[in-house]
């Protein structure tokens, strides 16, 4: 399930990373073949200066913060606790109901925060992602520029 998370999460970038690719031009009349082996080696050359590679499946930099709370969890576990507090004052099932609806609410509250900190995370990875390719691309850019073609 947290792999399927984290792929999800960088999966939203890819598109953006596609659009990037460059439409190019043999400003020198170079040929197909020769554009060809250009556009490898200049990957090559790209992926070793930067150490990202744009044809790699997306991978998380750090780990994904663990998902915590529910309502449902909370609720059982405030339930057990308001029994016990309510045997002691000598009505367990209104110690169990209050114990359960402030459960609920604290597992809720729980949730809405590790959700926040997992989206967080996401936009923190995407923009990683999105920094690795800007600095391939330049690189790639300025490799094939210098063997004379034009990138749009």
């Amino acid at each position: 399930m947290r792999r399927f998370i984290m792929l999800l999460a960088l999966g939203a970038i890819v598109p953006a990373a596609n659009a990037q690719d460059f439409f190019i031009y043999p400003a020198e009349g170079q040929s197909q073949d020769q554009q060809d082996q250009d556009e490898f080696q200049c990957m090559r050359f790209a992926t070793d200066r930067t150490g990202f590679d744009p044809r790699a499946t997306p991978r998380a930099t750090t780990a994904a913060p663990q998902q915590q709370g529910s309502v449902v969890g909370g609720a059982a576990r405030g339930a057990l606790l308001g029994t016990a507090v309510g045997a002691i004052a000598g009505d367990t099932g209104r110690g169990a109901a209050m114990g359960a609806a402030g459960g609920g609410m604290l597992g809720g509250m729980r949730r809405r925060d590790s959700d926040r900190q997992r989206d967080q995370w996401a936009r923190q990875e995407s923009a990683n992602y999105q920094r690795n390719r800007d600095e391939f691309n330049r690189a790639f850019r300025a490799c094939m520029e210098g063997r004379g073609y034009t990138l749009h």
